[in-house]
């Protein structure tokens, strides 16, 4: 006979907590692989403050992601409520409708509001983080359509994915909490102003509590289960009557003890006063950004909101390029090797701390730049391809423009001083030159070869260089900079122009120093082989945007043109752009996930920022509005504007609406300081983002 424990704590605001059996093991682990949840993240948050390091997520009506301690370290699937009545069990993510809310367009506070597909009920959550500790906070109200109590119960439901895995976790009650560790990852969910029982720990998909109640309409409380994919429930006990509210608390340490005093100490204080600090501090942030039309404000401070937050707490100057796996992140997300999204690109850092300058950011970009230079930085001068926030290297390959932006953003900054010269932008610098013009990839991160937008990125580059070492005296360096640089710029046609249809234009990337040869290129993920020269993208634009090209070039015109041809698309949103042609990174037919092997490319909406930003140098402001106009209804009902939107009508899929985000990741980093660059260039009248050093070289005779 299972023996019962119940333990009640009392404080200002009182938890009672678990009845739990002992001894107790569930039995055929490890359950289903674990997946996931979509990275059409529609609500992303953290406190402002350095104290709480936890972030949450939100998709689909649900918890998903919540990082701790570091931000490339996901620890949760999903965590939803379930309404059980009579026989009918129900989830949040598939029986209801979901809506999502920004009750304050100063803080990244969000609520979900989901409805019952039969009308029987609407759940409503509001998001926060405690401002002092590791805790996400959600306001929970439950109210019935019906005249009276609706006779039903709810229960939460909770997947753990400790450690950046889902398949080696331990899970079990304890006091008034369900635990889950996975060694130094620890998580304690308990409930405020309410009561928890029938707590039950079991394996996904096998003997978890949502599959026993579809199937025995009741559950058998195990006390524990151990080393696999585990999910918990427990049923929330509250005053009967037809609203009902309560709050939940997820907290996080590295042991049990440090997660349930965390979460003790945030029912303590309370909801509403967690609230207030954590939407005071944002307000305090949101407070100095700049005024920009008032029609984008919203979605300026959104997006400075969430590129703020987008910076670890512990590893300083890393800002992630997602809080997202796109596609779950593959066949199964078992194991903590995939860093999905929750990475660091030298690129899109270089970008987010561009967008930070323009924000009067000085400090959040030095420290990106401290970030790139002493975490990433190689000692040959190169940077990894991305990393983890700790400066681990993911990818293996060397991308050059990633070791150019840093020395571009050094010159932005000023760093000037002598030891960042020698440590760093020389060996940068160096390495441009001696590894340089080709790239082991471009910056699509697949092909190799000589590519207009990595050129670009490395003509600039050695240009900054040189303009600091002259400051540091060092002549010699300062001319042989120059000298390639300039060398590379008069070779730039020849090695990236190709003439085909009757046309001269720019590729996306020749493999060799010759455009002309016919040489096959393979699209990644199954898209085909082609000949190089039918393959195009708007990568060249960064000549103009980096000062080596003016925007009236004929050349630029020209490929403008084959550009828009082959890879734009006009959606009821806006006009958008494909990476290039027959590109295969995105879902697949029918609106089914990505799998590596299979896709079809969709729009970026980073792209149509980048081209308003070339119409603004070109003297079109009319256009360059209409563009971030578009950025900002790509963006969803949580004002993030993800990495990509649908492109075409899919009678299959009916949530694949045309410039509409997609399951990709959202919001991207790099999406979202686009739209900060280009709102602020608007406001000046041209693109702040252009090193003066390099324009006034080679557009003073253009």
């Amino acid at each position: 006979m299972r023996q019962l424990i119940l333990i009640m704590l009392v404080g200002f605001n009182s938890i009672t907590l678990l009845a739990q059996a002992t001894n107790n093991q569930a039995p055929d682990g490890p359950g289903i692989d674990a997946q996931w949840l979509s990275a059409a993240k529609n609500g992303f948050g953290s406190s402002v403050t350095l104290s709480s390091k936890v972030w949450f997520t939100l998709t689909d009506g649900v918890l998903s992601e919540v990082y701790y301690p570091t931000l490339d370290v996901p620890n949760v699937q999903s965590l939803q409520l379930l309404v059980v009545s009579g026989s009918n069990v129900q989830n949040e993510q598939a029986d209801t409708i979901h809506r999502l809310e920004v009750p304050d367009n100063r803080a990244l506070t969000f609520r979900q509001v989901n409805t019952a597909r039969d009308n029987s009920y609407t759940i409503t959550k509001t998001y926060v983080t405690d401002s002092a500790r590791n805790s996400v906070l959600i306001d929970v109200t439950f109210q019935s359509r019906s005249s009276s109590d609706c006779g039903c119960d709810i229960y939460v439901y909770y997947d753990p994915s400790l450690n950046n895995s889902g398949r080696h976790d331990e899970a079990w009650s304890v006091g008034g909490w369900l635990v889950a560790a996975d060694n130094d990852k620890t998580s304690a969910l308990g409930v405020v102003n309410g009561t928890l029982d029938n707590a039950h720990n079991g394996f996904s998909g096998v003997n978890d509590g949502l599959t026993q109640l579809k199937e025995n309409r009741s559950t058998r409380a195990y006390q524990r289960a151990s080393d696999g994919n585990v999910v918990q429930t427990a049923r929330v006990r509250l005053p009967s009557g037809n609203a009902k509210r309560f709050t939940l608390v997820l907290s996080f340490g590295s042991k049990a003890a440090e997660a349930i005093s965390n979460g003790r100490a945030s029912a303590r204080k309370g909801y509403a006063a967690i609230r207030a600090e954590y939407e005071a501090g944002w307000h305090g942030y949101a407070n100095h950004l700049p005024r920009v039309d008032s029609v984008d404000q919203n979605q300026f401070n959104m997006a400075a909101m969430v590129l703020k937050a987008l910076e670890d707490k512990t590893h300083r100057g890393a800002m992630i390029a997602s809080p997202s796996i796109p596609w779950g992140g593959g066949p199964n997300a078992n194991e903590s090797s995939n860093s999905g999204y929750h990475a660091v690109w030298s690129r899109d850092l270089y970008h987010v701390a561009t967008a930070f300058l323009r924000l009067g950011d000085r400090a959040a970009a030095a420290r990106a730049l401290d970030y790139l230079f002493q975490v990433q930085q190689k000692p040959d001068g190169s940077l990894p391809q991305n990393s983890w926030l700790d400066g681990r290297p993911i990818g293996g390959a060397v991308q050059m423009d990633e070791v150019a932006f840093p020395i571009i953003l050094a010159y932005q900054l000023k760093r000037i001083d002598r030891t960042t010269w020698l440590k760093h932008i020389k060996p940068a610098a160096d390495y441009l030159i001696e590894k340089g013009p080709a790239t082991q990839q471009e910056r699509w991160e697949e092909e190799s070869g000589y590519s207009p937008s990595t050129i670009a990125a490395e003509i600039a580059g050695l240009v900054c260089a040189a303009e600091i070492a002259s400051i540091q005296g060092d002549s010699e360096s300062r001319k042989r900079y120059l000298n390639v640089a300039d060398n590379w710029e008069r070779k730039l046609e020849s090695w990236t122009v190709t003439e085909q249809r009757g046309a001269k234009y720019y590729l996306r990337i020749s493999g060799n120093d010759d455009p002309n040869d016919g040489e096959k290129v393979e699209i990644n993920s199954g898209g085909g082989t082609y000949d190089e020269r039918e393959i195009v993208d708007a990568g060249f634009l960064e000549l103009v945007r980096l000062g080596i090209r003016p925007a009236d070039d004929p050349l630029i015109k020209k490929s403008l043109a084959i550009v828009d041809s082959e890879i734009r698309v006009d959606t009821a949103a806006g006009t958008g752009w494909y990476r290039y042609n027959h590109d295969a990174f995105g879902e697949q037919s029918g609106g089914r996930p990505y799998d590596a092997q299979h896709g079809h490319g969709r729009l970026w909406t980073l792209l149509s920022g980048e081209r308003g930003e070339y119409e603004l140098a070109l003297g079109d402001k009319k256009s360059a509005r209409a563009r971030l106009d578009t950025m900002r209804r790509f963006a969803n009902d949580g004002m993030m504007i993800p990495e990509q939107v649908w492109d075409r009508i899919d009678h299959s899929c009916s949530a694949c609406r045309p410039g509409a985000g997609t399951g990709s990741a959202t919001p991207l980093a790099w999406s979202m300081a686009q739209f900060i660059r280009l709102a602020i260039n608007l406001k000046v009248g041209r693109n702040l983002e252009t090193p003066a050093a390099v324009a006034a070289r080679y557009l003073k005779t253009k």
